[in-house]
C-alpha cells in the first residue's frame, strides 16, 4: 500500500486546522457587531443575521473538533484512520444552517405581519457590511485550501460562511429599499428570501455529507487520471518487456481528504515474484504522483486468474 503526502505550499496559517481556528474568533467578531447592530436598529433581518453568525460559531467549533479526531492516525479500532470525522462536521454544519433558516423564517413572518419603523440605520448598515466583509474573505481562503487538502470539514464551514454573506446582503439590501421607500415590511421581506437561500444551501451540505459517509466515489477528473496512469503503464510495460499488463477490479472511495484505491493487476504468470512487485511498486508511485493523498492497495494476479469475489459477483450477473 502507498500513500502521498499533503502538500507543503500551504503550511502555517492556511492549514485546515488554522482556518477554524480563525474561524471561531470570526465568528466571535461579527457576532459582536451584529448583535450590537440590531441593537441600534431593532431590525429583524439584522437579528436573523446575528443568529446566523451564532450558528458560525457552534458549527466552526465542532468542525475543528471533528477535524482534530479525523488527523488522529490509524489504530487498532480503526485500522482505516478517522479520516470520515469531516463529514459528521459537515452534515452538523448542514443541520445547523437548516434550523437556522427555519429560525429566521419564523422571526420575519412575524415581523412581516407587524411592521416597524427602524432607528439609525447607518450604524447598523455599517457594522453589517463590516462582518461581511470579515466572513467574505475568509471564505474565499477557506474554499480554496478546502479544494487543497480535500477537507470536507472546511469545505462545509467555508460553505456556511458564504451563506453568512448572502444573509447579510440580502438584510442590507432590504433595510435600503425600506428605508427609501418607507416600506418597513421590506425588512422582513428580505429575511425570508435570505432564509429560503440558505436552507437550501444547508440541504445540499448536509446531502453532500451523507454522500461521504457512504463510501462516494472519486470524481471524474480523478477516475480520468487514474485510468491515464494505468494506461501509461500498460504501454510502458508493452515497450520494455514485451508484456502485456491487466488492471481491473478499480474500486475508490473518498474519506476527508484521503483517496483510496483498490485494483488488480494481472501480470504473465511465468513472470517471477520479484518483476510482478517491481510493476506494482510503479503503479503505486505513478497513481501517487497523479492523485493528492492517495492510497493505493494493488493486488497480484496471474493473467486469466480471479478471485472468488469477482467469481461470484459474476455468477450474480
Amino acid at each position: 500500500m502507498a500513500s502521498s503526502q499533503a502538500p507543503s505550499a500551504l503550511e502555517g496559517w492556511l492549514t485546515p486546522r488554522s482556518l477554524l481556528r480563525i474561524s471561531v474568533l470570526v465568528a466571535v467578531i461579527t457576532i459582536v457587531l451584529k448583535m450590537l447592530a440590531w441593537w441600534l436598529t431593532g431590525s429583524v433581518g439584522l437579528l436573523s443575521d446575528a443568529m446566523e453568525s451564532f450558528v458560525n460559531l457552534a458549527g466552526a467549533t465542532f468542525a475543528l473538533a471533528m477535524l482534530t479526531i479525523a488527523q488522529r492516525p490509524a489504530d487498532e479500532d480503526h485500522p482505516y484512520g478517522h479520516y470520515k470525522a469531516e463529514y459528521f462536521s459537515a452534515g452538523f454544519e448542514g443541520l445547523l444552517i437548516i434550523g437556522a433558516s427555519l429560525a429566521i423564517l419564523w422571526v420575519s413572518v412575524d415581523r412581516w405581519l407587524s411592521p416597524q419603523p427602524l432607528q439609525r440605520l447607518d450604524w447598523g448598515l455599517g457594522l453589517s457590511l463590516l462582518s461581511t466583509v470579515l466572513n467574505g474573505a475568509l471564505a474565499w481562503v477557506m474554499f480554496r485550501s478546502a479544494r487543497t487538502y480535500h477537507s470536507m470539514a472546511l469545505e462545509g464551514d467555508a460553505r456556511h460562511l458564504l451563506t453568512d454573506v448572502y444573509t447579510s446582503v440580502g438584510v442590507v439590501l432590504g433595510l435600503v429599499l425600506a428605508q427609501a421607500s418607507g416600506w418597513w415590511w421590506l425588512d422582513p421581506l428580505a429575511g425570508v428570501a435570505v432564509a429560503l437561500n440558505i436552507l437550501w444551501h444547508g440541504a445540499v451540505l448536509l446531502w453532500r455529507a451523507s454522500q461521504g459517509l457512504m463510501d462516494i466515489a472519486l470524481d471524474p477528473e480523478q477516475l480520468a487520471q487514474i485510468d491515464a496512469v494505468l494506461q501509461a503503464q500498460t504501454q510502458a510495460a508493452q515497450l520494455q518487456t514485451g508484456e502485456h499488463l491487466v488492471f481491473d477490479s478499480l474500486h475508490t472511495r473518498q474519506a476527508g481528504g484521503h483517496s483510496f484505491i483498490d485494483l488488480h493487476l494481472h501480470v504473465p504468470g511465468e513472470w517471477t515474484l520479484a518483476q510482478a512487485a517491481d510493476w506494482r511498486q510503479r503503479t503505486e508511485a505513478a497513481l501517487m504522483a497523479a492523485i493528492p493523498r492517495v492510497q493505493a492497495r494493488i493486488e497480484l494476479l496471474p493473467q486469466g486468474a480471479a478471485t472468488v469475489l469477482e467469481t461470484e459477483m459474476g455468477a450474480i450477473r
